[in-house]
């Protein structure tokens, strides 16, 4: 079954509609909404990507989300996702956008962030195991070998943003 998306230019404005999985197998740019999630006390939410998974199986990942699908907009991607993933409701808040060179593919990621006061029922197709963690202990697994390549880059690229004072 198709997964269609909206294909992107270096600007992120978009050219056409396309098959994702046409869109990685010829490492064309499309969009991806991302979304930390945080508990009241600041933690940030850690899951474990199922073995069974096509992309990055059994590794770990501080983000949720996947590709925006076609005319839709980082931010409605993100809710949806949100609820598909976690089974809670949001309003992500978007913070950062940048091109990330990708393991698999490139693409436009759309990083957001989101209170989250519900309790989390994670959709085990997704995550295969979760943890409240604190912004040190995140720190700590995010440098291990079993956390997803492009987190790391999207992480490294959150807290530059925040030094520079640049997160809302």
């Amino acid at each position: 079954m198709a997964e269609w998306v909206d294909r992107v230019d270096e600007q992120d404005e978009v050219l056409a509609v396309v098959d994702r999985a046409e869109a990685i197998r010829r490492r064309w740019l499309h969009r991806v909404a991302t979304i930390v999630c945080r508990d009241r006390a600041g933690r940030i939410l850690v899951h474990r990507r199922p073995d069974n998974m096509s992309r990055f199986a059994g590794q770990f990942n501080w983000m949720l989300g996947g590709a925006t699908e076609a005319g839709e907009s980082y931010e409605e991607a993100a809710a949806r996702e949100l609820s598909e993933e976690l089974g809670v409701r949001g309003q992500p808040r978007f913070v950062l956008k940048f091109r990330c060179a990708g393991v698999v593919s490139p693409y436009w990621m759309g990083l957001h962030e989101v209170v989250v006061e519900d309790q989390v029922r994670p959709d085990p197709s997704e995550v295969a195991w979760h943890a409240w963690l604190t912004e040190r202990e995140l720190a700590d697994l995010v440098r291990h070998e079993a956390f997803i390549p492009d987190a790391r880059e999207a992480y490294d690229r959150y807290w530059a943003a925040a030094a520079d004072s640049k997160l809302p």
